[in-house]
């Protein structure tokens, strides 16, 4: 099979992924305490070319690209006030702790309310923690920002829902803000600029693909139109 098809069909699909990252930074450009993520691309080895006849090296040939991991940016955002008493942002280092089914889990996203049992909750109804580990009672229809855990998480990877594993160190260096969110990770326009970007070099990909089933399409027309000797 013609290697230039494998070569194509790689890239392609590689900036398929891109594009799926892509479309779901957009739809979280307003989400609270979102933090961006960009997809590293890497090529495949390279093959050295030499000559069948003479053994001499004629040179490199690439093989295609793959999509090598997501990386996710927690740098901290500008924080946008509210005035609502229960928005709290984290201005620095840290995320919250919520209480989630299936563990503790951290969050930047500090658009919290109040559960039927006078608790701090998340847009998810998942507990908020304190430094504690235990859950931030709501009075008067506020919290104290000294009493919301402010948690260091090393190794913090997304689970979905904006919400990270990770292990707890201690308390990290930022501090709660009430009534004010951190605003979300994505830049819009720079976000449409590198999907139109990905789209371009995809329709490259097709491109590359159709001329190589042309021509294969059309070598194999001619060599069967040949008659024997």
């Amino acid at each position: 099979m013609e290697r230039g098809l494998y070569i194509a069909a790689s890239g392609m699909i590689a900036e398929q992924l891109r594009q799926d990252q892509l479309a779901n930074e957009l739809a979280n450009s307003s989400t609270p305490g979102y933090k961006s993520d960009r997809v590293t691309q890497r090529s495949f080895s390279d093959l050295l070319l030499s000559s069948s006849a003479t053994g001499q090296v004629i040179g490199p040939l690439g093989t295609g690209a793959y999509a090598d991991r997501m990386v996710t940016d927690l740098t901290p955002q500008p924080l946008r006030e509210t005035g609502q008493p229960l928005d709290l942002a984290i201005a620095g280092q840290g995320f919250f702790a919520v209480q989630t089914p299936q563990g503790t889990r951290y969050t930047r996203n500090g658009q919290f309310g109040t559960s039927a049992a006078g608790t701090l909750v998340d847009s998810l109804g998942h507990q908020v923690l304190g430094q504690n580990g235990q859950p931030v009672r709501v009075v008067g229809g506020k919290v104290t920002a000294a009493g919301v855990g402010v948690f260091a998480v090393t190794n913090a990877r997304k689970q979905g829902d904006n919400l990270f594993t990770g292990a707890a160190a201690g308390r990290a260096t930022g501090t709660v803000r009430s009534g004010a969110i951190e605003g979300s990770g994505v830049d819009p326009t720079k976000t449409m600029v590198d999907m139109m970007a990905s789209f371009r070099a995809y329709e490259a990909g097709q491109r590359s693909i159709q001329a190589i089933d042309a021509t294969l399409q059309k070598t194999a027309n001619q060599v069967g139109s040949l008659s024997g000797s």
